[in-house]
């Protein structure tokens, strides 16, 4: 998928250490696509992934599609992975 970094995202992803190519993998095959509940309009891409620590988290990426090409607003992760999955 094409889509830009704020720079917002850039920044939290340094400060969080969520490598690039991790969120680049959620945005190309993302385990879920669900609406942001926060009445932005805004979509969450996320999926289950293992970081250096062997650990699984939840990485996900906040995305705004109404701009072209869609900004990844910011990106985190996340260990409470039941109370983010969706198991619509």
């Amino acid at each position: 998928m094409d889509f830009r970094l704020s720079r917002h995202a850039e920044w939290e992803m340094t400060r969080r250490g969520i490598p690039p190519e991790l969120v680049h993998a959620v945005m190309d095959q993302p385990e879920q696509r669900i609406v942001d509940e926060s009445g932005t309009g805004r979509w969450i891409y996320q999926s289950r992934l293992a970081f250096e620590d062997g650990k699984i988290y939840l990485v996900r990426v906040v995305v705004d599609e109404d701009e072209e090409p869609p900004a990844i607003v910011t990106a985190y992760r996340t260990s409470k992975i039941e109370k983010y999955w969706s198991v619509e």
